[in-house]
């Protein structure tokens, strides 16, 4: 059976969507779609999964004596346009704007999105997600670096962000966005 031969090839940069990002596969790795670009990483290191779950665990625990939003980790898709799907470490959305998590995806700016730094995706995170973050209109981004064991919260200002808390391993990181909680940075680094 013959098959059809296109008469012309699209011209200019290829953008893929969402409907590619549904299409590929299941592999393992981590797979995002960065203003129509294929971002792909690898899984993350043990390392930068134990800092993400002590985290986890202190965020958790505070959810549930004050229940103002949810708290989801990564694998959990975040559209933030047909072009830009992310997959951030770790996301938070309020209670008032839990129309924006749905069944397939948060479809829209999570109040915050925390990126956990690892060798491979130090640059992206800090530079390319954080003006993708910023430019769709999330109001908080946080980076955590294992490596200088340290939290940076950065609040959006216009079109970016203003570094407006910082802390390092034996410190304690406190943030609006979660009334009365402290975080001893020591036990989220703790190995």
């Amino acid at each position: 059976m013959a098959r059809a031969v296109r008469q012309s090839i699209p011209e200019g940069k290829i953008i893929l969507t969402y409907e590619d990002y549904c299409a590929l596969p299941n592999d393992g790795k981590r797979y995002e779609i960065l203003e129509g670009e294929l971002s792909v990483t690898p899984a993350p290191l043990i390392w930068h999964q134990e800092v993400l779950r002590n985290l986890v665990r202190v965020l958790d625990r505070y959810l549930e004596a004050h229940p103002i939003g949810k708290l989801l980790f990564a694998p959990v898709d975040v559209i933030l346009s047909r072009t830009t799907i992310v997959q951030p470490d770790l996301v938070f959305v309020r209670t008032a704007n839990y129309h924006l998590v749905t069944a397939r995806a948060i479809e829209g700016p999570p109040d915050l999105v925390l990126e956990v730094l690892s060798p491979s995706t130090t640059e992206t995170d800090r530079v390319t997600k954080a003006q993708i973050y910023a430019r769709s209109g999330v109001p908080h981004y946080w980076i955590v670096d294992p490596e200088g064991e340290s939290l940076q919260a950065y609040e959006r200002v216009g079109e970016g962000y203003r570094l407006s808390v910082q802390a390092r391993s034996g410190e304690a990181f406190q943030h609006a966005l979660f009334p009365k909680l402290s975080i001893h940075l020591g036990s989220i680094f703790a190995k």
